[in-house]
């Protein structure tokens, strides 16, 4: 498995799509009686394929010479499949043999994780970053048998929710500017306080968390009830509603497959 570190956005460029790129999503499937299929595929994303249009050229902070340091950055392809988890969702993103799992859902999920794992043709020894959006246990609540059957990976949180988060397993904060995996994480505060969302922006999908839900075919904001701040929650959605991004895949609800974050920019505008 490759060396894991944690790099901040400018020099990340280097870092994204040298493989296609392919996710597998656990979550809900509403009110399902298919108990023994494990997995089910979103409504027409069997599978999504998504790719830049043309290469991108880029030089690294500080080069002095152009042709030495530009990388080109290959297109971006992404499927992705959910597996029931309950009531919530969960991530695993691919490529090249390795993988990273966007929460870990309920507690006791680690069987449901693994079976996604080999559908997408992988193992625990494939996993190597673990990136939980927030502390709360429906997103956090199997971290430790995760990192139990995966202990070669990094584990990744928001400042500010990791001390409630309870793990055996070191944390390595991460926010705004930062670059895990190829992914962009960003700052979206007030569901919790050290909430973060995971952008794979050359396949154009935002993982969300709990920072919007997924409802009727759209988007909504995060539930009041369990949301600490919904005044910085709603300023949050503005935040996501300036990046690009066509699919949208949340904690709670069914993915949005098109003009994602079109929607999210109309909801933050009222």
């Amino acid at each position: 498995m490759t060396t894991h570190r944690l790099i901040n956005r400018r020099v990340a460029i280097a870092e994204v799509g040298k493989a296609g790129l392919a996710i597998v999503v656990f979550g809900t499937a509403a009110c399902s009686d298919g108990g023994s299929d494990a997995t089910t595929t979103a409504p027409g994303t069997t599978p999504v394929t998504t790719a830049a249009s043309s290469p991108v050229t880029t030089t690294g902070p500080g080069s002095t010479t152009t042709s030495a340091s530009a990388t080109t950055i290959a297109p971006a392809a992404s499927s992705y499949q959910r597996v029931n988890l309950d009531f919530v969702s969960a991530y695993i993103l691919y490529r090249g043999g390795e993988a990273a799992l966007v929460d870990t859902g309920v507690g006791g999920s680690a069987a449901s994780i693994e079976a996604a794992l080999g559908e997408a043709g992988l193992t625990w020894d494939s996993v190597g970053h673990v990136i939980l959006t927030h502390k709360h246990p429906d997103h956090a609540g199997s971290v430790d048998e995760v990192m139990a059957q995966a202990p070669g990976a990094t584990l990744y949180a928001g400042e500010a929710d990791i001390p409630q988060i309870e793990s055996d397993t070191a944390f390595q904060s991460v926010g705004d500017d930062d670059i895990v995996f190829g992914l962009e994480i960003i700052d979206s505060p007030g569901h919790t306080a050290g909430h973060i969302c995971v952008l794979d922006a050359a396949a154009g999908i935002l993982v969300t968390g709990d920072a919007l839900n997924g409802t009727g075919g759209g988007v909504a904001p995060p539930d009041p009830s369990f949301s600490e701040d919904m005044t910085v929650a709603m300023e949050t959605i503005l935040k996501l509603g300036g990046f690009t991004y066509e699919i949208a895949l949340f904690g709670h609800g069914e993915p949005l497959t098109e003009g994602a974050s079109a929607a999210v920019a109309a909801l933050a505008a009222g």
